[in-house]
């Protein structure tokens, strides 16, 4: 189910504060909070990511667990808000969601809370081979469709993005973010156009905030945080930045994820103005300009999916 690991293939750590969570200490979590399962099997999925280890437990089981502060908080996240948006996708799509089904306290053995969601069927878009199977414009209307399902769903207090940089929030209008994205960009003139960088953001700007009403967002759809099954969407994961908020950062895989007829497609269903359209660019655009140096000794793999977000975004302005 997915990839949401925090080491690289080679085992590297991807951040300073990392701790270290391997399948003995999983093994006696579940059996010290939910001795119910403790004959259930456990294994590492062979998956990796940045903030969490995920380990299979029996057949119908996943258990995650964060690896450093800043996915701390995802499992409560997930445990309060993942059942409304499950309820309110029921019958609109035929996508699954990761519901907690157990929520593990933090203890002597882990400082954080970590969760027991239900094993999804499918296949990351990001495994070996399974891109080239998938028809893309239909992946496109599979996930508009989720995307518009999701909006719809009851926003009645949901969490507001945490922070002026946290996707969904207002892009942060003044002198010294504009120097900050702008000093990111010119560590990075190797890579991208800085003319073409700064467009990006200067249009994001100009564009202003989000004035309709604020919608439920993933925040997140990379590819490996979409499952899979038969060529069409099974299952999203992953919710560690869902909010009610600006949708534009729910557009991003109009550059991430789709080629120019899908990007239409994508595109045309959501029904996406210039303005929205502007701000996504950026979104898709400042994450890619913090992952290239960020992981560009821990994980490669992940600087290299950077690059090419980059390449994607500032090829087709």
């Amino acid at each position: 189910m997915g990839t949401d690991e925090s080491t690289d293939e080679s085992g590297a750590r991807l951040h300073a504060d990392q701790v270290e969570v391997e399948a003995d200490l999983v093994r006696r979590l579940v059996d010290a909070q939910f001795p119910a399962w403790s004959s259930l099997p456990l294994t590492a999925v062979a998956a990796h990511g940045t903030d969490h280890r995920l380990f299979r437990l029996g057949g119908e089981l996943l258990v995650r667990v964060p690896v450093h502060a800043a996915s701390a908080g995802q499992a409560l996240t997930d445990a309060a808000w993942l059942p409304r948006i499950e309820a309110g996708l029921a019958g609109a799509v035929p996508v699954r969601v990761p519901v907690p089904v157990a929520l593990g306290e933090p203890s002597e053995l882990l400082p954080f809370a970590w969760s027991v969601v239900p094993w999804l069927e499918g296949e990351p878009l990001d495994a070996p081979g399974v891109a080239d199977r998938v028809d893309r414009r239909q992946l496109a209307e599979d996930l508009a469709a989720f995307v518009l399902a999701l909006r719809e769903v009851d926003p009645t207090d949901g969490p507001a993005p945490q922070g002026a940089w946290t996707r969904g929030a207002p892009l942060p209008d003044d002198p010294a973010s504009t120097r900050e994205v702008e000093e990111e960009i010119d560590a990075l003139a190797g890579v991208v156009d800085p003319d073409r960088a700064r467009r990006v953001w200067r249009e994001a700007l100009e564009a202003g905030p989000w004035t309709g009403a604020p919608v439920w967002i993933h925040g997140d759809l990379l590819d490996g945080n979409l499952l899979v099954r038969d060529g069409r969407l099974g299952a999203v994961i992953d919710f560690g930045f869902l909010a009610v908020a600006d949708p534009a950062p729910d557009v991003v895989p109009a550059w991430t994820l789709f080629d120019a007829d899908a990007r239409r497609a994508y595109r045309s269903a959501l029904e996406v103005d210039d303005a929205t359209w502007a701000r996504a660019r950026a979104w898709a655009m400042l994450p890619a300009l913090a992952g290239v140096p960020y992981y560009a000794m821990s994980a490669p793999a992940f600087a290299a999916r950077s690059r090419r977000h980059l390449d994607a975004v500032l090829d087709r302005l």
